[in-house]
């Protein structure tokens, strides 16, 4: 049996629930795939007593607050909140939060409450994740912080910070990995129906979600031709084309609507493809780059290492302790 490792979850008023559920859910999973029910103990703490109430307006109840908890930690997340912000203001948060700090071996956040550790001077001089739609405003409150605007989670010595909402799973699923190794991450993660690991450092956004997100029907209509047709010449003069737009006009309506060029949008459709098949097949590295439209495998191999910052033999390494050829 291994070691009991204890996980406490921080709780603050309105919590986003995932933020809560979904790492506990991960470490819930890896004790049944080690069959050891004491592989993980969970503990859900709050600012005060009773029941919490989540932003979607359900409750759960807390197993201790920042006033009762007693005994170590082996490893502490604080959950993000449409408050987290809010509550920066509030000492005994803080002063709790640094206490535990001292002995805990790891310490983290998941999406905005990254604000509260913060607050307690516990990120200064560090790398730091949260949610897209916050990182502006925590790199403002907190100069000292190195804020990365696009990463799911980030790792900097023992203290973990992840993007918004589902990338507290993500987080969850890496700290598994670090403790039990990648064979039990990847029988939580398949049971879980998860990526057995986006790369820390892989974008918050891939070319499916910006595709929902431009409002000009003609960007819209580019966008869902060139993820159906990753193989053809998606240049932009081809774009162009079928658009009926000058070159100059469609560069600029693009990327008002989606905040891309379109090429960038094109790479980043590609290696979304690319990341996919690398994760789930042997296919060799040419035959993907030629059906995604790369003209050779070094521009492909490139292409990929830019975007996701490995290449794709490391990363299918990570997968399935091969090559990708």
């Amino acid at each position: 049996m291994s070691a009991t490792r204890q996980v406490c979850i921080l709780a603050v008023p309105r919590v986003q629930l995932l933020d809560v559920i979904g790492p506990a859910d991960v470490f819930a999973e890896a004790a049944q795939q080690l069959n050891d029910p004491r592989a993980y103990r969970l503990r859900l703490i709050g600012t005060q007593a009773g029941e919490i109430k989540g932003s979607n307006g359900m409750r759960m109840a807390v197993d201790s607050t920042i006033q009762t908890y007693r005994g170590r930690m082996d490893t502490l997340l604080v959950a993000g909140s449409p408050l987290a912000e809010e509550l920066t203001g509030k000492p005994e948060i803080s002063a709790w939060l640094v206490r535990q700090a001292r002995t805990v071996r790891r310490l983290g956040s998941v999406c905005t409450g990254a604000f509260l550790l913060a607050e307690a001077g516990l990120l200064d001089g560090k790398r730091v994740a949260t949610h897209w739609n916050s990182t502006d405003r925590l790199a403002a409150c907190f100069p000292a912080l190195r804020v990365e605007a696009d990463a799911i989670y980030v790792r900097d010595g023992n203290t973990y910070t992840s993007a918004g909402v589902t990338a507290g799973m993500d987080l969850a699923l890496h700290l598994v990995e670090e403790d039990h190794g990648r064979d039990i991450a990847l029988k939580v993660a398949r049971k879980m129906v998860m990526f057995l690991k986006r790369p820390g450092g892989q974008s918050q956004f891939s070319a499916h979600l910006a595709a929902q997100t431009a409002d000009k029907s003609v960007v819209r209509e580019i966008q869902d031709y060139v993820l159906a047709h990753l193989g053809e010449d998606l240049s932009v003069p081809a774009l162009c084309r079928r658009a009926a737009m000058s070159e100059r006009n469609f560069a600029r309506v693009f990327r008002a609507a989606t905040g891309l060029t379109p090429a960038s949008f094109v790479e980043a459709a590609r290696i979304d493809e690319a990341r996919r098949q690398v994760e789930a097949s042997e296919v060799p590295i040419k035959k993907l780059a030629d059906s995604l439209g790369y003209a050779n495998a070094d521009g492909f191999r490139r292409a990929f290492t830019r975007r996701l910052g490995v290449s794709p033999n490391d990363y299918r390494k990570r997968f399935t302790g091969q090559g990708a050829a």
